[in-house]
């Protein structure tokens, strides 16, 4: 029997660039999560009638969410649904199945790399049939049905489904298949790289690997591909439980959150490669003995030796980096003779480039990578392929990028953030400074000259929609780049995100730190933004 429940609108259910998180205890009030799930079924009518996939990243709160998304799956017409064991599903691997199995969408019950647990974070999003994040166009047609829902439809039975074990089941009209949710994505992997030659670097006892889960979901998928496929050392995945709260920890891959595997490789007996991911497997972070790649220069690297892996023998179309990542790829694709794309921050904006065939890899500055074979970033494809990289190459991280430097210079690259605990505060900053963009040219701070200064609109060249106030760029006289964000990804206040960027083309300046390379561009942006009047007088974080 379809329930019909009475329901008022909640105020707080804009999407932003990845879904709509939440901290659990939003998620958990009467309605909250029916009235989000409601308003995609309202705006998506072709999921009556289809199938849909449905995981997560096995956060808190998961389990019980996807007991009530298939109820009201099945309340409302949706024919089929796929899901992850466990109710595990990387974000990554949730693209790949979505186009396979034919689905109409999917959802993604994940907060990415937010803090898990019972006061964490938990979040939802709605991917297209293509796999790719909905369109801006499509997050506000749900968020406008946000504030108009007045009912949500629930199948009245409460049957638990087992979802630990592969099988079908049948939910009112509508069936359900618990799928494995690693093979299909590891076999696409496997099609793209040459196994034979990585497992033939890693059987040698000179290299050594590690790979942290951090106790997300990846944890499965690093060991059915690194161990049993490929035959890593066993102990080469650390954290490989995927565990609601992720152990306590950050399941965030960047050098600030996982500064303990960070200051494991700077040691001198430290394992040749390492590689970690996030809480739904879409970013990754790559190290080496002694250095962890940026990710513009993971980008280009990825660029310059894409004709050395398997998959991407034939060339690549094109390019493409959110307008903050660095322009170490833009440097690559100039000599490659290929285009390269500038796209606001948000894969989505990718998507478009890829279904078109303008690009084949694409990067974002907060540890993000991929390439067509999904629409998604997607964190062990990127360790893959700086393995694969590495097993032709026969050289070691740190070689690899030097070589790469002494070629196309070195891009220094540096985010700060500042946590601001007012967010309407945050946006004052931020429409301040835009005001007097058009005054800064020419004048001086710190020590550097502005040369420019705008506020970034994307013109999407495939269907020519265009998008605002994409962040604030400021460029120096000597080429050095300022870009001000405040991120879409929190769920307290906000995080005014500053990237500083400076291009080095002499090799005998290329290794020192890139805090000593950036300080003065550092002092400048502060400044430019007066952070001292909200008392930001230091970062919360550098990466």
């Amino acid at each position: 029997m379809v329930l019909s429940v009475p329901t008022r609108p909640s105020p707080d259910q804009k999407p932003g660039t990845a879904g709509l998180r939440k901290p659990v205890s939003i998620f958990k009030q009467p309605h909250y999560l029916e009235n989000f799930l409601q308003a995609v079924f309202d705006t998506c009518p072709e999921l009556e009638g289809g199938s849909l996939v449905v995981g997560g990243d096995g956060r808190y709160f998961n389990r019980e969410a996807i007991a009530i998304l298939l109820r009201m799956a099945a309340a409302n017409g949706v024919s089929k649904a796929l899901v992850g064991r466990q109710g595990l599903l990387s974000t990554p691997a949730a693209s790949l199945m979505i186009p396979h199995f034919g689905a109409a969408g999917g959802f993604i019950l994940t907060a990415s790399h937010n803090p898990g647990g019972d006061d964490g974070d938990f979040g939802i999003k709605f991917n297209v049939a293509n796999g790719g994040q909905a369109s801006e166009t499509l997050t506000d047609s749900i968020h406008a049905r946000t504030r108009s829902i007045d009912r949500y439809l629930i199948l009245e039975d409460e049957t638990p489904i087992d979802i630990d074990h592969l099988g079908r089941h049948q939910l009112g009209g509508m069936q359900i298949e618990i799928v494995d949710p690693v093979s299909h994505y590891a076999d696409t992997l496997e099609r793209l790289f040459d196994f034979g030659k990585i497992r033939s670097l890693l059987s040698d006892p000179a290299f050594q690997m590690r790979f942290d889960a951090l106790h997300a979901v990846t944890g499965p998928y690093a060991l059915e591909l690194f161990e049993k496929r490929l035959g890593a050392r066993s102990g080469s995945i650390l954290n490989a439980k995927p565990l609601p709260d992720f152990g306590g920890g950050h399941p965030d891959p960047n050098p600030h959150d996982a500064a303990r595997l960070v200051e494991s490789f700077m040691a001198d007996d430290a394992p040749a490669f390492g590689g970690a991911s996030d809480g739904d497997g879409d970013r990754n972070m790559i190290l080496g003995r002694g250095v962890v790649v940026s990710p513009g220069d993971s980008l280009a690297v990825m660029t310059a030796n894409a004709h050395l892996i398997s998959g991407y023998r034939d060339g690549l179309a094109g390019v493409a980096r959110s307008m903050p990542t660095s322009h170490a790829v833009d440097r690559v694709a100039k000599r490659l003779g290929i285009p390269c794309y500038e796209t606001p921050t948000g894969w989505r904006f990718f998507c478009n480039l890829l279904d078109a065939g303008r690009i084949t890899l694409c990067g974002e500055e907060s540890f993000g990578t991929s390439s067509n074979h999904a629409r998604e970033k997607d964190g062990l494809w990127a360790v893959l392929f700086w393995l694969n990289l590495l097993a032709v190459r026969k050289r070691s991280v740190q070689e690899v990028l030097a070589e790469h430097w002494r070629q196309y210079g070195r891009d220094f690259f540096q985010r700060e953030d500042y946590f601001i605990a007012d967010a309407d505060s945050a946006r004052e900053l931020m429409q301040g400074l835009d005001a007097r963009l058009a005054s800064l040219p020419g004048k001086q701070m710190g020590g550097l000259t502005i040369q420019s200064a705008d506020n970034f609109t994307y013109r999407d060249p495939v269907d020519g929609s265009e998008s605002r106030n994409q962040g604030l760029r400021i460029t120096t006289t000597d080429g050095a780049r300022i870009v001000y964000r405040l991120s879409g990804t929190g769920t307290h206040g906000a995080t005014l995100r500053v990237y500083l960027e400076r291009h080095e083309p002499d090799v005998a300046k290329q290794s020192i730190a890139a805090s000593a390379a950036l300080r003065a561009l550092s002092r400048a942006a502060h400044g430019i933004a007066a952070l001292d009047r909200l008392g930001l007088n230091q970062p919360d974080s550098v990466t």
